[in-house]
């Protein structure tokens, strides 16, 4: 019983620490394949298997009812600690890969994910390229910025170098 009770206190923390959760039916893969995939989202999540009864009650302590209906069958739940959309395209590529591992749902940002909202999670572009989109975007504005900055004063220079000649040579 304390046992439980100390799962279940885990589990909700990491229900309230993630950023997201991913959950998924592992039915059929190795132990081996699980490491796999376990090592290939490592740096931004924490993927454990878990048990669906404890899980539910983790996640309604956590405030999250929504998995409730697809706890069922062998679980394994990402618990997202990094960028969700870096772990959703990992497992997403490892089912590629393995067809048996299955993502189910799960939970992102105070809301239900689908399966295909996953999908389309996957499909987003990672936190470093948006950044580094941005990043350039910012770049090409402050280049421009200062184009605009540097022109009228080049001009205005033009402009009283012009009427400087045009004195000199008058006198």
């Amino acid at each position: 019983m304390a046992q439980k009770e100390a799962s279940v206190a885990e589990l909700t923390k990491n229900f309230e620490d993630s950023t997201a959760v991913l959950l998924t039916e592992y039915r059929g893969l190795t132990v081996a394949q699980l490491k796999e995939l376990r090592n290939s989202i490592r740096q931004d999540a924490e993927y454990a298997v878990v048990k669906n009864t404890l899980t539910k009650i983790a996640a309604n302590n956590a405030g999250i009812t929504s998995l409730d209906d697809d706890l069922k069958g062998p679980s394994a739940i990402a618990f997202v600690h990094g960028d969700p959309v870096t772990v959703a395209k990992g497992l997403r590529a490892f089912a590629k890969a393995n067809p048996l591992l299955v993502i189910k749902g799960g939970y992102f940002d105070g809301a239900p994910l689908s399966a295909d909202e996953v999908e389309k999670l996957a499909d987003l572009e990672s936190r470093e390229v948006l950044l580094a989109k941005l990043a350039g975007a910012m770049k090409a504005s402050l280049f421009g910025a200062a184009y605009m900055f540097n022109a009228p004063l080049s001009q205005a220079a033009r402009a009283v170098d012009a009427l400087r000649e045009k004195q000199e040579s008058a006198a």
